[in-house]
Parts: C-alpha cells; sequence; structure tokens
C-alpha cells in the first residue's frame, strides 16, 4: 500500500465496544480488517477493548468506534451500561465526529427505542432518530444482501455496491429516510418494505450487515480510516488499497446474486 502519510508516527486508537458480549455473529474480523489495513498503511494502531467493567473515560481518547452484534441476554446489559454510564459520552463522541461502525444490536442501541415482540419499549440512546420494533408473527430477515451505498467511496460521488449478510428479528425505520446509509438491491434492509439499509448519521455507520461486512468490503475499511486520519490530524489521508482477493471474492457473491460489479 502507499500513500499521502505527512505523519510519520501517527496513531490511531480502535475502541472495541463490548467485544465479550457483543460479537455473536464474527464481528470481529471487522476489528482485524481494520487493523491490518491501518498497520499496512503505516498508522500505528491501538486496540482499545471497552467491556462494562471498564471506566467511561477510557472511551473518550478513542478516534475510531466499533460494536457488533449480539443476543438478548448480552444485549441487556449492554444496553444497561450505555444508559447508566458510558451512553452520554459515546452520544457526544458521535455528535462531534467520531467515526464508528455499529452492526445490528449496537445499530439498534443508538435509535430512540426498541419495542419488543411483547409490547414492551426498551429506550435507546437517541442518537439516530429511528425506532425499532419486533414483532411475534413476523418472521426473521436472513438472507445475502445486496446494498448500494450513498457514500461512494472511490471518491467519484457513485454508489457503489456492498454485499453481506443480514439476520435481524427486529425492523428499523428511519424518522428521514435520506438518512439511509444504503439502499437495498437485493435482501431486506432495514425493514424489509422501504428499501433502506442501516443508517449514516455525521461519520457514523449503522448497518445491519453481517458477513463480516469489512472482510467483504475493504473500501468501507479504509473510508473509516482515512477519516479518522482526518479528524485527528486535521489532514486527508488517501489509503491505496487494491486487494485483488477481496475484489474476486466480491465478485463472485454479486454475480451468484445476479449483479455485476
Amino acid at each position: 500500500m502507499n500513500n499521502n502519510l505527512k505523519h510519520r508516527t501517527a496513531s490511531l486508537i480502535i475502541g472495541w465496544l463490548y467485544p465479550r458480549l457483543m460479537s455473536t455473529y464474527g464481528d470481529r474480523g471487522n476489528v482485524i480488517v481494520l487493523q491490518k489495513i491501518a498497520e499496512n498503511s503505516g498508522l500505528e494502531i491501538r486496540i482499545k477493548k471497552l467491556e462494562a467493567e471498564n471506566n467511561v473515560s477510557e472511551l473518550a481518547d478513542c478516534d475510531l468506534l466499533f460494536m457488533g452484534g449480539a443476543q438478548d441476554l448480552q444485549q441487556e446489559i449492554v444496553n444497561k451500561d450505555l444508559l447508566t454510564n458510558k451512553g452520554v459520552v459515546l452520544k457526544q463522541m458521535i455528535e462531534n465526529g467520531t467515526p464508528g461502525l455499529y452492526i445490528c444490536g449496537a445499530f439498534q442501541f443508538l435509535g430512540n427505542y426498541y419495542k419488543d415482540s411483547y409490547g414492551t419499549t426498551i429506550e435507546g440512546l437517541g442518537v439516530f432518530d429511528m425506532h425499532t420494533e419486533s414483532f411475534k408473527n413476523k418472521p426473521r430477515l436472513i438472507g445475502n444482501a445486496v446494498i448500494r451505498s450513498k457514500i461512494g467511496f472511490r471518491g467519484q460521488g457513485t454508489e457503489d455496491s456492498l454485499v453481506g449478510f443480514e439476520n435481524h428479528g427486529g425492523r428499523t425505520f428511519l424518522a428521514d429516510k435520506s438518512q439511509a446509509f444504503a439502499s437495498v438491491e437485493k435482501g431486506f434492509g432495514n425493514n424489509g418494505k422501504d428499501k433502506t439499509e442501516g443508517i449514516h448519521y455525521k461519520n457514523s455507520i449503522g448497518t445491519y450487515l453481517h458477513g463480516p461486512i469489512l472482510p467483504s468490503n475493504p473500501e468501507l475499511a479504509v473510508y473509516l480510516l482515512e477519516v479518522a486520519y482526518e479528524k485527528k490530524y486535521g489532514e486527508k489521508l488517501k489509503i491505496d488499497f487494491d486487494n485483488k482477493l477481496s475484489k474476486k471474492a466480491k465478485q463472485v457473491m454479486l454475480k451468484r446474486n445476479n449483479f455485476n460489479y
């Protein structure tokens, strides 16, 4: 990899929120990809694991955040810690532009509320203007997904295809659909109805795509790292990433779902 790294001792701290509780679907692969791409670009990387028992002060100095998904019991523990401990600082960081990737359950936590299949409303952090509902008589939204991101990772203002796998019972509804991270080409997305997928708010991305999403779509990892670097150092960084194996794997996935890449 070649890049225009000006700070030869540049470093980033990646805050991995609740790795012990929120890693049900192998989403630790996202952290591995962030670390490897950053290191290959000459960035010094520190992975800070932030569990419920960690002090909130350890969160505040992170440059890039990640949180994965989990089952109901684990999510209850995490939600309690967010509402009573780390949530205020996390919300401030997101509002101040700290980039982050929030998968599935983590994505839901950051909304206004989650209503479970019994009608119980669980308070969220209210960072993202959205809510999630689970319905007793509706099936889980499961399967391969192809989405078109609105970010335009190649810097050309064009939409890019991303691939992944979704598995969620909750249906998420955005108050402002223009904030969607992507549009759905194949699969269900946020709710199986309005063709929205995830959310892109300031520099944070919420999504239902597992896979994990970053090994399947390393251009998203590059984007997050570039944003984190620019926010910390006030200068743009262009990470030159061209992984032929990743591209080939993505081409296979898209072809299987009748898409050209």
